[in-house]
């Protein structure tokens, strides 16, 4: 269709221009001198048609008909790689919205073990703290009995020293103990 516009309008503008040289030569010559001007531009016309029609017209029909497809062929890889593109972006997004989510998820994981770790080392911390203070008390009491043991020994044997000069004479073994055992008993109800 766009090849007979273009050849419509080239025949056309040779037939006005034929025209037009018919005009001024039947202007200047004799009407009928002006018919074998304006007959011979159009004989010359439809030749040089003819051979612009056969020989230069399709080639430059081919040459815009080959443009064009190009153009069409470059419009289509151009809205496809805009495809394209928007499909990668929009990969990216998912992508990048997974990530997040990912590593929002890891660190409340890491949360959770560093709070369990934490119960975990307390716990521990305070059964040690525990068995440390049953041990302390329990080495407390020990120590508490045998300074009161060493308190009473002492204590008898000051009072068995003290007994030995009062009645000036000397305590046997015998009345040792049985001194210490007395003192002893007493000293254990004054204190319960």
């Amino acid at each position: 269709m766009k090849r007979y516009t273009y050849i419509t309008i080239l025949a056309l503008s040779a037939m006005s221009s034929a025209a037009l040289a018919a005009e001024k030569a039947s202007v200047i010559e004799k009407p009928s001198a002006g018919i074998i001007p304006g007959v011979t531009a159009i004989v010359l016309f439809l030749i040089v048609f003819g051979i612009l029609a056969v020989m230069v017209w399709p080639k430059i029909v081919a040459g815009l008909d080959e443009r064009n497809e190009k153009i069409i062929g470059e419009i289509a890889a151009a809205e496809e790689a805009r495809q394209q593109a928007k499909e990668a972006l929009d990969e990216y997004e998912k992508n990048l919205a997974s990530a997040r989510a990912e590593s929002q998820k890891m660190l409340e994981e890491t949360r959770a073990q560093q709070g369990a770790l934490a119960a975990q080392l307390k716990a521990t911390a305070d059964a040690e703290l525990a068995v440390m203070r049953e041990k302390a008390i329990a080495d407390i009491d020990a120590a508490k009995k045998q300074a009161l043991s060493e308190l009473y020994n002492e204590s008898v044997n000051l009072a068995t020293v003290m007994a030995g000069k009062i009645l000036a004479r000397e305590v046997t073994v015998d009345d040792q103990q049985k001194l210490m055992d007395e003192s002893l008993a007493e000293m254990k109800s004054v204190n319960c």
